[in-house]
């Protein structure tokens, strides 16, 4: 970040509204406000105080462009930890992009995506988690979402972090200050001490890497993919979890040739759904390469809902289908459950998950919902608990784990002290970088180049 650079953006959605927001924020930001704002009272922009309002127009030369609401921030108590400057004018897009401009001639740059949440982080308003966390309360699609993304940006995750770093730390203090002064009457920490130590730390680590699948599908939704031979209802299926006819319906079997897309909500997960082509052997050389697709998803997707016709016996498609879902996360719909059954339930017992639906008629959707929670465990997650929200995250977290086990095996097979303080050492610094307090510029361009333009 270019020190004393002032910038500005839009910060409310590009599109006719009631108003539109221009976020401005530097060193400078009062005074390239000032120059074209004038508040009716008369008094001066460089005099308000921070936290206060001003009445006036956006003007630029001697012609006003809008009536507008001015907000003053002084730094370090603002959203950035700079002077930030907020206009709020009538929201159509003309007019927002004139008021955008105007303030970019008097002074100010662009603003790169997500830095005034950078700054924000620079300027240590925020650590790296929370930072996350605003980008995951603004991409939030439902009420769980919403509150772990809110929990983490109120520092659940980051005090979790901090004190088993802390824990961490301390040990590592007493370990180097007694291998590097052995003259000096420093009292050795004793191995059962550390021992227990470094459990509390691991058993807390990995508790947060056991709940990141579930935590992952509430607060980012879910790569599913509606998966089955042709012709049992998936795409009957995706069109009532859709709300409206995404995919095409007919009784012509091998109708969906390519993958159909949405993102859904059902209870209170988020769905990124995949309508697939049916599973099944062919000749027809555009209906395998759909089936190859519809393979190839399935492989790659978190959770599968593989669909089973009740109203046809059970062959070997169908086993085919029960084949590749058995490594995957699952849930067995058997669909036209109103229709006469020739299917032979048990078949179904291999699945953890079963639910039986009909597509057609509309009914089974909540039973859908339940199955699809208890799969993904989000039924149970605690959203005001500490949840780890990103691969990022997760990625520290696990190199943290990895050198804390290493201390340990190192500790019980007898090594010296040296060569326990280099994992210790080596797990702080992963749960540091987890935090932000040691992560390198590459890693932190990158989280923010993710964030919207004017946040």
């Amino acid at each position: 970040m270019e020190q004393g650079k002032t910038i500005a953006a839009v910060s409310t959605p590009l599109a006719s509204g009631g108003i539109g927001v221009i976020r401005v924020s530097g060193e400078k930001a009062i005074e390239a406000v000032s120059k074209i704002f004038v508040p009716s009272s008369g008094k001066s922009v460089c005099d308000m105080k921070g936290y206060t309002a001003a009445h006036g127009y956006v003007t630029e030369g001697e012609r006003k462009i809008d009536e507008a609401v001015l907000l003053v921030f002084r730094a370090p108590h603002s959203y950035t930890g700079e002077d930030v400057a907020e206009i709020s004018c009538h929201g159509g897009v003309y007019v927002v992009g004139r008021v955008l401009r105007a303030i970019l001639a008097a002074g100010a740059e662009p603003a790169a995506p997500g830095e005034f949440t950078k700054r924000a982080f620079l300027n240590g308003k925020l650590d790296l988690t929370e930072a996350e966390a605003v980008m995951s309360l603004i991409s939030a699609q439902g009420e769980q979402g919403a509150n772990a993304a809110m929990t983490a940006l109120e520092g659940a995750l980051s005090k979790k972090i901090r004190a088993a770093a802390q824990t961490l730390i301390t040990d590592s203090a007493y370990l180097a200050a007694w291998v590097d002064y052995p003259d000096d009457e420093i009292e050795e920490i004793s191995d059962e001490k550390l021992l227990t130590d470094y459990n509390c730390v691991l058993n807390e680590l990995q508790a947060l890497l056991n709940s990141y699948d579930a935590g992952r599908a509430v607060t980012q939704g879910v790569d599913t993919v509606i998966a089955g031979k042709p012709n049992v209802g998936k795409s009957t299926l995706m069109n009532l979890l859709s709300g409206f006819d995404r995919s095409i319906v007919t009784d012509i079997a091998g109708t969906t040739r390519d993958v159909v897309e949405d993102t859904v909500r059902l209870g209170n997960v988020v769905l990124h759904l995949a309508d697939t082509a049916g599973i099944h052997s062919t000749g027809n050389e555009v209906e395998k390469i759909g089936v190859d697709f519809a393979v190839g998803r399935v492989e790659r997707a978190m959770l599968v809902l593989a669909v089973f016709d009740l109203s046809r016996p059970f062959d070997s498609e169908d086993e085919k289908i029960i084949q590749l879902c058995k490594d995957k996360l699952c849930v067995a719909v058997a669909n036209k459950d109103d229709m006469a059954a020739d299917f032979d339930r048990s078949r179904l017992d291999c699945f953890e998950n079963v639910v039986y639906i009909s597509a057609k008629q509309g009914k089974g959707a909540d039973e859908l919902a339940a199955a699809v929670e208890k799969a993904l465990g989000t039924n149970n997650v605690d959203t005001s608990a500490a949840l780890l929200a990103n691969e990022r995250q997760r990625l520290c977290c696990e190199r943290a784990v990895a050198c804390i086990k290493e201390a340990i095996d190192a500790l019980r097979a007898g090594y010296t002290l040296d060569a326990v303080t280099v994992s210790t050492d080596a797990a702080v610094d992963e749960l540091l970088a987890l935090t932000g307090e040691k992560a390198g510029d590459a890693v932190v361009s990158e989280i923010f180049s993710r964030f919207c333009v004017g946040k």
